[in-house]
């Protein structure tokens, strides 16, 4: 019996654009408007990367959870968008677009174009992302995120 290789259906692959999220892979510490640690590792597959967060935001203790990654229903291709959807211990779902682009990283709160986001800059060999979270009417914070475990 033989197979052709071609009828074989292709498996989905992680996108490029996914995979440059890599960068933000480990436990990092964030100092700014918040203070404490998120991590973001890999869903197996490598197809959702899932950040875990544990923040003190104006006196009030958050954790969370975020899935990032191309929503695909059923069916049906990926969406262009890396799309994300975080869980509070607070009873908040919250949506935010992400974007990388070489060293710059932006997260838009809800989609892109939104007038609250994240904008920031990775140095130091990608162990330093510094930036602001901005909102409509002037209110934001700046903070930096310092990789402290790979």
């Amino acid at each position: 019996m033989s197979t052709n290789v071609e009828s074989q259906p292709q498996m989905p692959q992680p996108s490029e654009q996914l995979k440059a999220l890599q960068k933000l892979i480990g436990r990092w510490r964030v100092t700014g408007g918040v203070d404490g640690t998120v991590t973001y590792r890999w869903m197996e597959g490598g197809f959702f990367l899932l950040q875990d967060v544990d923040l003190i935001q104006n006196g009030i203790q958050i954790i969370g959870m975020e899935i990032i990654g191309h929503l695909r229903p059923f069916g049906e291709p990926e969406s262009p968008a890396l799309m994300s959807r975080f869980y509070d211990n607070q009873g908040n779902t919250l949506d935010y677009e992400y974007e990388i682009s070489g060293d710059d990283l932006t997260i838009w709160a809800g989609a892109k174009g939104s007038p609250a986001y994240f904008k920031g800059t990775f140095s130091q060999a990608g162990r330093i992302n510094q930036g602001s979270w901005v909102y409509p009417e002037g209110y934001g914070y700046e903070s930096t995120m310092a990789k402290i475990e790979e």
